[in-house]
């Protein structure tokens, strides 16, 4: 039950820090950023935020100091609205999950092409043995032990 809640508080962590950077944080360095996912530990006292940040590393870094600066007043609205005894702490993490997607779409990519490759050169190959390995009873080898006493 209480993973359930540190779950459902959780989500709600997620849409809060996303609406206060969307509507209260006006910091200049804050890029075009996105909350992917948020985590609360089970006893409630630490929230990890995940985003992605569009852009190059020099914007990765300036939003990572933005949301550095910003915590204090993150970390205040979110303890006002989930009115929790102890107000989590926050902890903004860069979620790599994007790149990782990116690095096995290519890897994908490569695995596509080798079966084309490996497809047009069976295409014309013909087996090297009979064209039906296996052995097959014929209709007349289906006679059973019974019909053979009798």
């Amino acid at each position: 039950m209480a993973e359930a809640r540190a779950k459902q508080l959780a989500d709600r962590i997620q849409v809060l820090v996303a609406e206060l950077l969307e509507r209260r944080v006006k910091d200049p360095r804050l890029g075009f950023v996105t909350v992917t996912d948020a985590r609360l530990t089970g006893d409630l006292r630490e929230a990890s935020v995940f985003y992605t940040v569009y852009g190059d590393e020099q914007e990765r870094a300036s939003t990572a100091a933005a949301l550095e600066s910003a915590k204090g007043l993150i970390r205040s609205e979110v303890g006002k609205a989930l009115g929790l005894r102890h107000t989590p702490s926050v902890a903004f993490f860069l979620d790599a999950v994007p790149e990782t997607a990116g690095q096995i779409e290519e890897l994908l990519a490569k695995a596509r092409s080798a079966d084309a490759e490996v497809a047009k050169a069976a295409a014309g190959a013909k087996p090297a043995g009979e064209a039906d390995p296996y052995k097959r009873k014929d209709a007349d080898d289906d006679v059973t032990d019974e019909d053979e006493d009798a």
